[in-house]
């Protein structure tokens, strides 16, 4: 035989080897298997021990003795709320010769507020949770509490477990009435974060791409580890070594996480204040789609209202009319006939406006600037820059007299505005310094404005000339795409509204006059500037350190707006891109679809929750395995299978296959996905109860579990004894 033949045979002997190949154990569905008969019936407590015991008889062992009450009560306390039973409990328990003495412990910790505390301490360690960075610069997350508070409260409400799993991937898309399933997003933020590289590096360059994947790819280990025990990360650069898992299914988790990043996001603390929010919220999605709605009697009062309101505050403020608007870096700007300047064509990183204008009044307290929304500006402006934001850095006012050459400032008193960004307030407007600014971002896409109040009363003649000079040296083309300039002579001038062009030419039109198309434009106007009121008026929304899409932009870290484009990678290699990858999971998981069918794909969101319901698929036996395993890890010290984050080939193989069946399918239908409710099964067991004395001379690991194995007190468990015993 020829080396070429031989090798060709050679090759389709192993194919037909691995099709003949039985699936790993981990990916076998679900089948509750029956719980089997043993002849040690009066050592049996609960479904559990039957396993055991059968294990135990068929290799010749027999169970350890109970271990004594106070070893008992110890063990127990340690093991759900990490801290010593105290001497009075200690007493009381051995002294209480009732049969239900050790249910009513277990139920007294499980209700405990400190259970809650011990096993979220466990699931931040799985899920690597911290409050810094980590990386070179190892930054503080001032914002990342909330997620640990919102696990501890998980655990002691007893949250089911699908929803505990789904509110961690999705939360804020399948229960948005729910402000803590925002918090619960932390888990996608919880891992180290490359700060210099996603905060410092611009977004167009390699490294930044880079940064991305490897990003995405803690992400996606985090999730898959934690959920599904699963090395999906070893899929990488190549189909995975050792388990059924494709490079393909790899970057189609990559695909799901593809819209989102870490950042500081909003949330109410108070659920009656997000009761609120999100009303008020659902009347603007409501005002965007309900024509009928918008020309009904209930919008038109409101109207009426606005115009009448509206009406009173523009006769304190007359319109400057510009005589010359001069930009000096290109933008080319357009008087509009309401008196405001547009810009429009070119877009330089800075430019300054200068305009000049008689004095429309002889006496002038104050001067409003208005930043219009407009359909022309990108996001409908107020700026130019791409995200429709501004940045003003200085502001200043010349009067120049007849006869004199030189103009004179403007001493401006005090600034307010009806908006200011976060760490771009109006006040930076007048400090004299270049590199700060008033911004408006994120409420972009409508009109505002800012009112400079002068220190003395401004007289003017008829041939006073005014000149405005408007500073917008941030960079990144953060200019104001359309402005307009007025001025009063109220003392204390009332604020007003700054309105759009377009609404600003309906009201000037009597009310027999306009279009249906007209009065609903007005009316959508009007109900989304009463709802902006109402939502400013609410306590300000705390911050949790989360998955987030919209967020406010740090640097070049910036929101990514839709999902970004993941594609297969050769190797693994950046400059070796194959095949769009699509938002899916693991084929390896035969009930499921691998791939997510999305009606919009482009919706971020739709692609995470995806993802959730996947994950909590009764069919899907890697979840149900997984979160069984680990809980029974924490009880004695060694899971049923000993690598609870890796149920493939080079993990652990299960040292009882049939009880960790039995167990996943009795926690899924049976217990509800109740986590104490698994608690309870596994410490009332006669199999948690044994002793552990130990004997080298059989089974010295204690795989079979003829004893309970012995634990050291982690430093938490150490630290917590101690303040507690010391009265600390």
């Amino acid at each position: 035989m020829s080396k070429l033949l031989h090798n060709v045979v050679l090759l389709a002997a192993l194919s037909c080897a691995t099709a003949a190949e039985p699936v790993h154990w981990a990916y076998r569905p679900l089948v509750e298997p029956a719980v089997p008969r043993v002849q040690s019936t009066n050592w049996i407590r609960n479904s559990i021990d039957p396993f055991i015991a059968a294990t135990l008889e068929s290799s010749g062992l027999t169970p350890s003795r109970e271990a004594g009450r106070r070893t008992l009560l110890r063990r127990v306390y340690f093991d759900l709320i990490g801290l010593p039973p105290t001497p009075e409990e200690t007493r009381a328990f051995i002294s209480d010769e009732t049969p239900t003495a050790w249910e009513r412990v277990v139920d007294r910790l499980l209700a405990s507020p400190r259970y809650g505390e011990r096993w979220a301490r466990h699931w931040m360690d799985a899920i690597h949770f911290a409050e810094t960075h980590g990386h070179d610069q190892d930054r503080i997350r001032t914002n990342a509490w909330p997620y640990r508070d919102y696990l501890v409260e998980s655990f002691n409400h007893d949250k089911p477990y699908p929803r505990f799993v789904q509110e961690q991937v999705a939360g804020d898309v399948l229960f948005p009435d729910n402000p803590q399933a925002v918090v619960a997003l932390g888990l996608l933020a919880a891992g180290p974060w490359d700060e210099s590289s996603l905060r410092d590096i611009r977004e167009d360059t390699i490294d930044r791409q880079i940064a991305r994947y490897l990003d995405r790819d803690d992400v996606v280990t985090t999730v898959m580890q934690t959920f599904t025990s699963t090395t999906v990360h070893c899929a990488r650069c190549h189909n995975h070594k050792f388990d059924p898992i494709p490079q393909t299914d790899y970057y189609a988790l990559q695909a799901v996480f593809a819209g989102v990043d870490r950042a500081n996001r909003t949330y109410d603390a108070n659920p009656k204040v997000h009761q609120q929010r999100m009303a008020l919220r659902r009347e603007r999605e409501r005002a965007e789609k309900d024509r009928a709605w918008l020309l009904g009697s209930d919008v038109a009062k409101q109207v009426e209202e606005f115009e009448q309101a509206h009406a009173a505050s523009q006769r304190r403020w007359k319109t400057v009319i510009p005589e010359t608007f001069v930009p000096n870096s290109g933008a080319f700007l357009t008087l509009l006939t309401n008196g405001a300047i547009l810009a429009s064509e070119a877009r330089p990183d800075r430019d300054t406006y200068t305009i000049t204008a008689r004095a429309p009044l002889a006496t002038i307290t104050a001067l409003r600037l208005e930043v219009l929304a407009d359909e022309t500006l990108p996001m409908r402006g107020p700026g130019r820059q791409t995200n429709g934001n501004f940045h003003l850095s200085e502001f200043q006012m010349l009067v120049f007299e007849p006869g004199a050459p030189l103009g004179s400032p403007v001493k401006i008193a005090s600034a307010s505005a009806d908006f200011n960004q976060s760490g771009w307030t109006i006040d930076h407007a007048l400090d004299g310094k270049e590199k700060t600014a008033w911004g408006v971002h994120p409420k972009v896409g409508e009109s505002h404005h800012a009112v400079f109040r002068f220190k003395e009363p401004l007289t003017c003649g008829h041939e006073t000339k005014l000149t405005f000079v408007l500073k917008q040296l941030h960079g990144d083309g953060h200019l104001i795409g359309c402005l307009r300039l007025s001025a009063t002579s109220e003392r204390s001038p009332a604020t007003t509204i700054a309105l759009p062009f377009e609404q600003e030419r309906i009201l000037a039109l009597p009310r027999s006059k306009r279009t249906e198309e007209e009065q609903a434009t007005l009316a959508k106007f009007v109900v989304n500037h009463r709802i902006a009121n109402e939502l400013a008026a609410l306590p300000k929304p705390s911050l949790v350190y989360a998955a987030a899409n919209d967020f406010e932009p740090d640097g070049s870290h910036k929101p990514a707006g839709a999902p970004r484009a993941v594609h297969v990678l050769r190797r693994g290699d950046i400059n070796r891109p194959q095949e769009r990858a699509e938002p899916g999971a693991l084929s390896s998981v035969s009930l499921l679809q691998s791939r997510f069918e999305i009606a919009d794909v482009e919706n971020e969101g739709a692609r995470r929750t995806a993802l959730a319901k996947w994950l909590t698929d009764p069919a899907n036996a890697l979840t149900w395995r997984s979160i069984v395993n680990r809980v029974w890890h924490h009880h004695f010290g060694r899971g049923l299978v000993e690598t609870p984050n890796d149920f493939g080939k080079m993990g652990g193989a299960p040292s009882h296959p049939v009880l960790l069946d039995w167990l996943a399918v009795w926690f899924r239908d049976d217990a509800k996905g109740s986590l104490k409710a698994l608690h309870r099964m596994i410490v009332t067991s006669a199999t948690y109860r044994q002793a552990s004395f130990f004997s080298v001379s059989s089974d010295s690991e204690n795989r079979l579990l003829a004893r309970m194995n012995r634990a050291r007190l982690d430093a938490d468990q150490v630290r917590d004894a101690i303040l507690q015993i010391s009265g600390a």
